[in-house]
């Protein structure tokens, strides 16, 4: 979880992480460099040969497709500084003026629509991988999990005991709240990334409503 480009976070990154090879660590921080210059999209595996000195062979020998040269380089990054994302995410969330659940979700999902808006096309790639690819799904998921998971039970919570939400138990409601939510991203993202003709503040307070109608108690806070 993170606010920018991931691209140029990776740039850094790869440049600090040197891969066994000069020739792989030529090709990758070619690579991200070019994606975050023109977009992954519009980056072709001949300018990432031309620009890292190599033939374009080599990258299909070494990396198979291009999907898979981004994701030797996602997989790292997010395995080294998603603790410090996701914690540098909450304290942001988690400000002052977050007086109620509701407040939270209108924060995170502000926060997280925004981020996914920026790296559109990255987290397209990771959740069709991760959709098809086993392993690579049971090795990112659970990293996932644990780094989000306990954040998550604490607000929910803190917001239990203030008679917010309804008397669940706290794992359900990150179970209801994680698949609604999280089923929302890939839909709009992924799956069916039309524009859509709602705004984002009111695609936000859709989702609010539907998700407090189904874990809120009713109560307002005092």
């Amino acid at each position: 979880m993170f606010k920018g480009s991931l691209l140029e976070a990776m740039v850094a990154h790869a440049s600090e992480n040197k891969k066994p090879t000069d020739k792989q660590q030529k090709i990758l921080e070619s690579a991200i460099r070019i994606f975050a210059e023109k977009g992954y999209t519009n980056t072709s595996t001949s300018e990432i040969a031309k620009a890292a000195g190599v033939a374009e062979g080599t990258i299909f020998r070494k990396y198979g497709t291009k999907d898979n040269l981004l994701l030797s380089v996602i997989v790292p990054f997010l395995k080294d500084l998603f603790p410090a994302i996701a914690e540098g995410v909450f304290n942001e969330v988690m400000t002052k003026d977050i007086l109620s659940f509701e407040d939270f979700l209108r924060a995170f999902l502000k926060n997280r629509i925004d981020f996914f808006n920026e790296n559109k096309e990255i987290f397209q790639i990771v959740v069709k991988e991760m959709l098809y690819n086993t392993e690579l799904r049971n090795e990112m998921l659970p990293f996932f999990l644990e780094n989000v998971s306990p954040r998550i039970a604490k607000i929910i919570n803190v917001f239990k005991e203030r008679g917010e939400l309804a008397d669940f138990p706290t794992r359900t409601i990150q179970k209801m709240v994680f698949t609604f939510i999280g089923g929302y991203f890939v839909s709009n993202f992924v799956l069916l990334p039309e524009n859509g003709t709602d705004s984002v503040d009111k695609e936000i307070e859709n989702i609010i409503r539907f998700v407090m109608n189904g874990v809120g108690t009713g109560k307002k806070p005092h």
